[in-house]
C-alpha cells in the first residue's frame, strides 16, 4: 500500500522561485530604506517563553486565548511560536541591556506564527517587518515611523492606493476611566451585542470598538470616542503628532475606533490601510507601548512601533501590477559546452566571467546534451544571450554568442575581447 503523500502544513505555504524576486525587490527595498532611516537590524528566535506573550500582548486576547501554537518542549517548559515581533525585540533588548541609558532605532524582518482560518494574504506562518524604537517620549519618533512608512509607499507606487487612520488611546489612567464609561454604554445596548462582544464585555471591551460586525456599528459609532476622554498629556502629544503630518503633507483619518488588538498600546495608534484588496485590509500598524518595558520587569522605558505584513504587501503589488521588470527573474548570459571538453572550459569560463563582471547574470549549463537541446534550455532560462563554447572555439580560443531575444547575427569573439564587449552588448 502507498504512504499518504506529506503536504504541507494548511495556511503554511512555500514561496517558489517564480515569486522569490518579487519578494526579494520587497525586502530589498526595506532594508535600503531602514538603512537610510539609520535602523539597525535585530534578529530574535521564532520560539519563546509562552508567559512572555501572555504577559505583554494579554492573556484574554484573541492572539493567546485561541491563535497562538504553544507547546510543552522535553523538559517540561511551555513554548511559543511567536505570534508578533514586539515582545521578542523587547526581552532581547533588555536581555542584552540595549535599553540602559540609551536610544534604539531597531528593526526585524520574518516569520510569525497564528492558528488562525487561512484567507488570501493572510496565513498561520506569515512575514512580517517590524520596527520598535526605545527611550525617545517625544511625538517626533511616532512622526518618523509614519514618514518612514509613508516613504516605503512612495517608492513603491502604492501611495495613492493606501489610507493613513489615526487614534490616541491615552495614558493607561485615562484609558481605566474611559473603560468604566464605555462599560456602562454597552451594558445599556447589551441586546445589540453579539456573543464575542458580550465575552470581551468583562475582559477587554474596548476591543468591542474594532468589531466588523455590521449589525453593531450603528451602535459602536454613536459609543463614547475615548478621544474625549484623554489626559492632558497624551492631548498634546497627539497634537503634535498631527501638526507634524500636517507640515509634512501627510494626509490622514482621525478614527475613535481604532484601538488595535494588543494590551500593550497606549497614546498614538496608527494604521495604514488599503481598499484595493476588495474589502477594507491593513497592511501596516503600529502605536506607542510606553508600559510594556516596565511591564515585562525592566524599568520604564518609552517606546514606539509597527509592523507590516509582507504577504498582503505583496499581494497589493501584484494586484495593481507594481511589480517593477528589474524585479523579474532573468538572465543575461547562458554558457554551454559542446562536448567533454569544452563543457569543462565552459564551467571555468563562467568563473572567469563572474570575477571579472560581477553584476552578470550568468549560468553555465551541466548535464550535456546535443546542441539542440542546449540551445532550447538557454531559450528557457530567459537568458539574453547564449555563449557557445565547441572543439573549433576552444582550438581558436574564441567564443560564439547567439542573441536568443533579438533578432542579430551571431557573433564570433576572442577569448580577450569577450570581457570589455559583453556589458556593452548587454546594456539595455
Amino acid at each position: 500500500m502507498l504512504s499518504k503523500k506529506i503536504q504541507a502544513i494548511r495556511g503554511m505555504n512555500d514561496l517558489l522561485p517564480e515569486q522569490s524576486p518579487l519578494w526579494q525587490y520587497f525586502e530589498g527595498k526595506v532594508r535600503d530604506l531602514m538603512r537610510r532611516y539609520g535602523y539597525a537590524e535585530i534578529r530574535t528566535p521564532i520560539v519563546e517563553q509562552t508567559a512572555l506573550f501572555a504577559r505583554s500582548i494579554g492573556e484574554v486576547t484573541d492572539i493567546v486565548e485561541k491563535e497562538m501554537y504553544t507547546f510543552e518542549d522535553r523538559n517540561g517548559d511551555s513554548l511559543t511560536l511567536r505570534p508578533e515581533g514586539t515582545a521578542s525585540c523587547v526581552r532581547a533588548a533588555m536581555e542584552h541591556g540595549l535599553l540602559h541609558n540609551q536610544t534604539q532605532r531597531l528593526w526585524y524582518q520574518g516569520p510569525m506564527f497564528r492558528h488562525e482560518r487561512p484567507q488570501k494574504g493572510r496565513y498561520r506562518q506569515f512575514h512580517q517587518v517590524g520596527v520598535e524604537t526605545f527611550g525617545f517620549e517625544g511625538p517626533d519618533v511616532d512622526a518618523e515611523l509614519i514618514l518612514l512608512t509613508a516613504r516605503l509607499w512612495q517608492e513603491l507606487g502604492l501611495m495613492e492606493h493606501v489610507t493613513l487612520e489615526l487614534n490616541s488611546l491615552g495614558s493607561l489612567e485615562a484609558r481605566a476611566a474611559y473603560r468604566e464609561t464605555l462599560v456602562a454604554y454597552f451594558e445599556e445596548h447589551h441586546a445589540l451585542l453579539d456573543e464575542d462582544s458580550r465575552r470581551r464585555l468583562t475582559s477587554n471591551p474596548l476591543r468591542i470598538l474594532d468589531s466588523k460586525n455590521p449589525d453593531m456599528a450603528a451602535m459602536l459609532d454613536a459609543a463614547p470616542r475615548l478621544m474625549d476622554h484623554l489626559d492632558a498629556e497624551s492631548r498634546d502629544h497627539f497634537a503634535a503628532l498631527t501638526a507634524i503630518l500636517d507640515d509634512a503633507g501627510i494626509d490622514y483619518v482621525i478614527n475613535p475606533r481604532l484601538v488595535r488588538g494588543l494590551d500593550y498600546y497606549s497614546r498614538s495608534v496608527f494604521e495604514w490601510t488599503t481598499t484595493a484588496l476588495g474589502s477594507q485590509g491593513t497592511v501596516c500598524a503600529g502605536g506607542r507601548y510606553d508600559g510594556l518595558v516596565e511591564q515585562l520587569g525592566g524599568k520604564p522605558t518609552p517606546a514606539v512601533g509597527f509592523a507590516m505584513g509582507i504577504e498582503r504587501l505583496i499581494l497589493l503589488l501584484e494586484t495593481l501590477e507594481l511589480m517593477p521588470a528589474a524585479a523579474r527573474p532573468s538572465l543575461d548570459l547562458y554558457v554551454l559546452g559542446m562536448g567533454e571538453a569544452a563543457s569543462r572550459a565552459a564551467l571555468l569560463l563562467g568563473e572567469e566571467l563572474r570575477g571579472a563582471l560581477p553584476e552578470l547574470r550568468l549560468q553555465v549549463h551541466c548535464g550535456g546534451g546535443s546542441f539542440k537541446s542546449q540551445i532550447k534550455k538557454a531559450d528557457k532560462s530567459g537568458a539574453r544571450l547564449a555563449l557557445l563554447l565547441g572543439e573549433d572555439e576552444l582550438a581558436e580560443g574564441r567564443v560564439t554568442l547567439k542573441f536568443l531575444r533579438e533578432e542579430c547575427d551571431q557573433q564570433s569573439l576572442s577569448r580577450e575581447a569577450l570581457v570589455s564587449a559583453l556589458p556593452e552588448l548587454l546594456a539595455d
